[in-house]
C-alpha cells in the first residue's frame, strides 16, 4: 500500500508529518510523491489564520476529486480536523477519517480500520524522521501547545497546554539528524523560550542549547518563537558565546501600541520590547532580530497604528513579517469591537512593509565588501548563481544571498564570500576561499 502525505501551514507542523511519515514507512506503508499511484493520502492541516484554513479545505477538496478505486484512504489530521471534525465529515464524504491533533490514535491503525485489513501493520516503536526538507537544514520540535492564550490565538484550544519534550529525546533525535547530514538546526515551538518549565522546573532552553551545541556535524542552531517577556539573560549569554548558536532570534511582538498589546493579551509593553533588544544588541552587535506583527487588530485606531508605525522606525528590526488580522471563531479576539475593515487592515499592512523595505535595504547596503559565511541552498541554472543563506536568513521567511562561483558547489556547502551588491531584501555575493568547509 502506498502513501502520500500531504503537509500545510507552519514549519511544526512538518515536523509532526515526517515523524508520521517515518511511522507508516515502519508499519510497512511505501511513500510515494505521485497522487495518481497513491493508496492513501494524508493531509496535515492548518487553521491558524484564514488564509491557512482555506488552503487547508483548499487541499481536501482537491483531493476528494481522486477518490476511486485506487485511492481507497483520504485521511484529514492536524489542526482543521481538531478544530472543524464534525463539519469536514459532514461536507466532505470523500473524506475517511478526521483525526484531531490531541487524539492519540497511531495513523497506521486508523489506515488499518479503514481498509478493514485482517492483519493490521504495526508500527515500530522507535521514534524516527523521514527528512523533508533539502536535507542540509532540519526544524527540532522542542514543545507542544501553548499555555499563553493571546486574545487573537486559536492553538490552545487545538494543541493545548504547553508540553515540553523530554531532553535525552531530542538530543537523540538532534544526533540522527546530524547522521544523516544536516548541519543546521532550527528550533521551534510555539514558544521555545519555555523550553522545560514543566518538565524540568525551570526554563531550560539554554542547556538544551549547549548540549545540541556538542553534537558532531551540527555547525548551526538557530532560535525561532521567542517570546520577548521570557527571554533571560541566561539565554542571551549562551548565545553570545556558544559559537555554534546562530546571533538570531525571531520575537513574535504582535504591535508596537501599548493599548494593542493589552487588548491582545501579550504580556509585555514598549518598555519591556525596548529593554530586551538592547539587551540582546548589547550583548552581540550583529544580532540579527526578526519579529512579526498583526495589522488592524479590533479596535486598533489610527493613532494606534501609528505608534506602532513609530515604533518600527526606531527599533528598526532586521527582518519583519506583517500579518492583517483575521477572526477566528473560539477566541476571545472574535468578539472584540470595532473591526477594523478588511482594506484598512491590508493598507496598514502595506505601510508597515513599505517602512521596513527603507530599514532593510538601508541595512543590506552596509553589508556591501563585508565576508559572511553562508550555507548552499540549491543553484539557479538559468542565473547560473547559488542560492545561500547567512546566520541572518532562516529557510522560507527571510532573504537570501545569491553566490557567483567559478566552481561547483554542493548543497550544504559552508563557504566564505564577500558581499558585491544589495538587493531590498536580499545581497549578492563572490566566493573568497575556493575550499567548501
Amino acid at each position: 500500500m502506498k502513501f502520500l502525505p500531504v503537509s500545510l501551514g507552519c514549519d511544526k507542523n512538518l515536523v509532526d508529518s515526517e515523524h508520521m511519515i517515518s511511522g507508516l514507512c515502519k508499519a510497512g506503508y511505501e511513500l510515494t510523491d505521485d497522487e495518481s499511484d497513491a493508496d492513501i493520502i494524508i493531509i496535515n492541516t492548518c487553521c491558524f489564520i484564514h488564509d491557512a484554513k482555506q488552503e487547508s479545505i483548499d487541499t481536501i477538496l482537491e483531493m476528494a476529486r481522486l477518490k476511486d478505486d485506487k485511492l481507497k484512504a483520504l485521511i484529514v489530521c492536524g489542526c482543521l480536523g481538531e478544530r472543524y471534525k464534525s463539519e469536514i465529515i459532514k461536507e466532505i464524504p470523500e473524506v475517511d477519517a478526521v483525526v484531531g491533533t490531541l487524539e492519540k490514535k497511531d495513523m497506521a491503525a486508523v489506515i488499518s480500520q479503514i481498509l478493514d485489513e485482517k492483519e493490521p501493520k504495526q508500527p515500530s516503536d522507535e521514534t524516527g524522521r523521514v527528512i523533508t526538507t533539502p536535507g542540509h537544514y532540519e526544524y527540532l520540535k522542542i514543545a507542544e501547545g501553548c499555555s499563553k492564550h493571546c486574545s487573537y490565538c486559536i492553538i490552545p484550544k487545538l494543541r493545548g497546554p504547553y508540553r515540553s519534550v523530554a531532553m535525552e529525546e531530542l538530543i537523540a533525535e538532534a544526533e540522527d539528524l546530524a547522521g544523516k547530514g544536516v548541519r543546521e538546526l532550527i528550533l521551534v515551538a510555539q514558544e521555545t523560550t519555555l523550553y522545560g518549565t514543566d518538565l524540568y522546573g525551570k526554563k531550560s532552553l539554554p542547556e538544551l542549547l549547549c548540549k545540541l551545541s556538542e553534537i558532531d556535524g551540527i555547525r548551526w542552531i538557530r532560535i525561532l518563537y521567542a517570546y520577548p517577556e521570557e527571554v533571560t539573560d541566561e539565554l542571551i549569554e549562551i548565545m553570545s558565546t556558544n559559537p555554534k548558536i546562530c546571533h538570531y532570534i525571531d520575537i513574535p511582538i504582535q504591535s508596537g501600541c501599548d493599548n494593542i498589546l493589552r487588548r491582545m493579551g501579550r504580556r509585555t509593553d514598549q518598555s519591556q520590547i525596548r529593554s530586551i533588544v538592547s539587551k540582546l544588541r548589547r550583548k552581540m552587535s550583529d544580532i540579527c532580530i526578526r519579529t512579526t506583527l498583526i495589522a488592524g487588530f479590533p479596535g486598533e485606531t489610527q493613532e494606534d497604528f501609528e505608534e506602532t508605525y513609530r515604533f518600527v522606525n526606531e527599533m528598526e528590526f532586521d527582518r519583519l513579517g506583517v500579518f492583517t488580522y483575521s477572526p477566528e471563531e473560539g477566541t476571545p479576539a472574535y468578539d472584540l469591537r470595532p473591526m477594523v475593515p478588511e482594506d484598512v487592515r491590508k493598507s496598514r499592512q502595506a505601510e508597515l512593509y513599505e517602512l521596513q523595505q527603507a530599514i532593510s535595504y538601508e541595512a543590506a547596503e552596509a553589508m556591501i565588501d563585508t565576508q559572511l559565511t553562508v550555507i548552499v541552498d540549491g543553484y539557479l541554472p538559468e542565473e547560473d548563481v547559488y542560492v545561500t543563506r547567512s546566520y541572518k536568513d532562516a529557510p522560507d521567511i527571510d532573504g537570501l544571498v545569491f553566490v557567483y562561483s567559478n566552481r561547483e558547489l554542493m548543497t550544504g556547502d559552508m563557504i566564505d564570500v564577500r558581499i558585491t551588491d544589495a538587493r531590498e531584501y536580499d545581497l549578492e555575493g563572490v566566493l573568497i576561499d575556493e575550499s567548501a568547509q
